[in-house]
């Protein structure tokens, strides 16, 4: 394939401004990027007028649910990568919550052999802390660590015991694996339904409050500081959550963190009359939440923007606010969401944008950043800010539609998604 974006403007980390400049692709390696590139460039190319759209790296996400083995019918592997081409993103890390959990190498090695033959982009596996996510043995760490598994965690839960993880943390570490932590209080959670405060208190449901995530997230820390384990914390939905986090690093622990799209854009408020498309585990806090994260995210105390996708089906998210499972999809519209909210108002820009949703958390899984750069291989997505996204089920791909985005319209449209001397996706 030899490939001619002709009057793109690229993205990178380095500056909140696209740059002007054609880029040329030929045989899966970026040959040339650079402003007026010459006619002969064109010669034997597919010569695409790429004016107003922008290229930038491809996404990846650190923080997927794919449901197999076990629950295939909320999402599979072919169909989670599928929503992941959809919304510019080109690697993912698998959550280990299956049924049987990614807790031995037998399992992780099933996984891993099925995205082989099913995805067409990279998909890493991250492996059990303890066996079946019961927080009471070590899983089988060494045997998953052989299959190149980098990531442990229990997501779903925090590990309970902290002896356990601990231990964990001290074997782990030697191997030069690191830990995401699911940061929750159990005795503190309730029924995991919802934020405690004016909200819950109207809807007459039992409250989470913010101090389950930020007790455990403090503990988790504080064990792997002693250790001189990484920690990586997951899903960090409070104010507090982010200040302990930048404590911490300003005391040169070895920790990163995440912050998800809907923890930035939505709030307990917006639950409204108990949609369980707006229930999920850590709940949504308040405005004020929203705030202090979206600054921490500017700061530079998140490393990470993650989804934690996680699809339901449509009979599951139907039952009552409590009964319904945690969750919300994201793959798809984490992305176009961003751009809409964000960036196009001037909130924050696209080097922000590309180094915490590709460049970081590459990175943390041992993996070189995809700049669009001369010599590099090609993973890029063209993107065009000016069109609009419908999330309707004609365009998702994923078997599952709990998002409050569905049946909304946002500014900004994956375009192409480009990987290597492919193009997994283009749209007219």
């Amino acid at each position: 394939m030899k490939l001619l974006l002709r009057g793109a403007r690229v993205v990178s980390g380095d500056s909140p401004q696209p740059v002007d400049a054609d880029v040329l692709v030929e045989d899966g390696i970026i040959r040339a990027v650079g402003p007026g590139l010459p006619e002969a460039a064109n010669d034997g190319a597919r010569v695409l007028d790429m004016a107003g759209r922008l290229v930038m790296p491809a996404m990846f996400d650190a923080h997927v649910h794919f449901r197999e083995p076990g629950f295939e019918a909320k999402e599979d592997i072919a169909s989670g990568c599928a929503a992941a081409i959809n919304g510019g993103v080109t690697g993912v890390v698998m959550m280990p919550n299956t049924k049987p959990a990614l807790d031995s190498a037998s399992v992780v090695r099933m996984v891993l052999d099925k995205a082989a033959r099913v995805s067409p982009i990279k998909v890493f596996a991250s492996g059990c802390i303890t066996k079946g996510r019961e927080g009471k043995e070590m899983a089988g760490i060494d045997g998953m660590r052989r299959l190149g598994v980098r990531m442990l965690t229990d997501d779903g839960d925090p590990v309970a015991d902290p002896a356990v993880l601990f231990r964990a943390m001290q074997y782990g570490s030697e191997f030069g694996m690191f830990f995401a932590s699911h940061c929750e209080t159990p005795e503190l959670a309730g029924p995991r339904a919802i934020h405690e405060g004016r909200v819950s208190y109207k809807l007459g449901i039992k409250g989470s409050p913010a101090c389950s995530e930020e007790i455990c997230m403090d503990r988790d820390i504080r064990l792997a500081h002693a250790v001189g384990a990484h920690v990586h914390i997951q899903h960090v939905s409070t104010a507090l959550g982010a200040e302990t986090i930048r404590m911490w690093k300003e005391r040169g622990a070895k920790v990163t963190a995440e912050v998800a799209p809907h923890h930035l854009l939505f709030a307990d408020e917006d639950i409204g009359d108990f949609d369980t498309a707006l229930k999920m585990n850590p709940p949504l806090r308040t405005r004020a939440d929203n705030e202090a994260l979206l600054q921490a995210l500017k700061d530079g105390v998140f490393d990470l923007i993650a989804t934690d996708h996680a699809p339901h089906t449509p009979f599951e998210k139907a039952q009552d606010f409590v009964s319904a499972p945690n969750g919300i999809t994201g793959l798809e519209t984490a992305l176009v969401s961003l751009h809409h909210h964000f960036i196009a108002k001037g909130v924050f820009g696209w080097d922000l944008l590309v180094n915490r949703y590709s460049t970081e958390p590459r990175r943390m899984m041992g993996l070189e950043p995809v700049p669009v750069e001369e010599g590099k291989a090609a993973e890029f997505i063209v993107f065009d800010p000016d069109k609009q996204t419908a999330f309707t089920t004609e365009f998702m791909r994923s078997k599952s539609r709990n998002t409050p985005f569905f049946g909304k319209t946002l500014k900004g449209q994956v375009e192409m998604v480009v990987l290597g001397d492919r193009i997994l996706l283009e749209r007219e």
